[in-house]
């Protein structure tokens, strides 16, 4: 019987990438979205057309309203006989300091990153009796740089999660996280911009998918991983280079 993984923000960029791997390992997917029906829909045709013998379906939920990420895994095991792999890949990124942060910038990127997963993480463990979930953190959890002040303060929350989560649900439920560096340039940006940031990480160049691609693979095989957070940040957690 064929496995089924749920994506947070699949139908875009990292998401996108998980979905399409997945998929290619003979995973179903169900493909969350928000704002972007179009590329959804087309990501579950294209998946549809080239793995014609799985399942890709699209669920649609704005993930700052409470009561609509409640709906999303019911939602989900009424389509598919189970979940066994939730990816909350998700999330909003927008710069601002301490001092500047307002407190709906503040509430924008709790509620997104943090607060939704949790409901998530919750959910799936009250209705599934065994499975594997995967939280993206960000390698800026080891830093106290505030330039990002509400998102970093959310990844660093819900790598706290993961190790909570882990402790709780095992052994039947397993739960890790993946902290991506630089990994692909903003949509408004071009690859230069992303090599330019990593000139100051150790290994002096972008990573690009495949570091996360391979990390998920890990995770997904190692059966006795639980509560671990793979870098996949070109050594970036270690600090910059002088």
């Amino acid at each position: 019987m064929r496995k089924t993984a749920l994506i947070t923000g699949a139908s875009k960029r990292i998401g996108k990438a998980l979905a399409q791997h997945l998929a290619s390992l003979g995973w179903n997917i169900a493909i969350h979205y928000n704002a972007s029906v179009d590329a959804a829909q087309k990501l579950q045709q294209e998946l549809s057309k080239q793995f014609p013998d799985a399942c890709f379906r699209i669920f649609k939920a704005n993930l700052t309203k409470e009561e609509e990420v409640q709906q999303l895994i019911p939602a989900v095991l009424a389509d598919f006989s189970s979940i066994d792999l939730l990816i909350n890949n998700a999330s909003v990124f927008e710069p601002s300091n301490l001092k500047s942060t307002s407190m709906d910038l503040f509430h924008r990127q709790l509620t997104v990153n943090f607060q939704a997963p949790f409901i998530l993480i919750r959910d799936l463990a009250n209705v599934c009796n065994e499975g594997l979930i995967i939280n993206f953190v960000d390698t800026r959890i080891t830093s106290n740089k505030s330039n990002f002040a509400a998102y970093s303060l959310a990844k660093k929350a819900l790598w706290e999660l993961t190790k909570m989560a882990a402790l709780e649900f095992a052994p039947h439920i397993r739960v890790n996280a993946i902290a991506p560096g630089v990994t692909l340039p903003p949509e408004d940006k071009d690859e230069g911009y992303l090599w330019n940031l990593a000139k100051g990480i150790p290994m002096q160049k972008p990573g690009g998918l495949t570091p996360i691609l391979q990390s998920l693979d890990f995770i997904i095989e190692n059966k006795h991983l639980t509560g671990q957070l793979l870098f996949a940040d070109g050594g970036e957690n270690l600090g910059k280079n002088e």
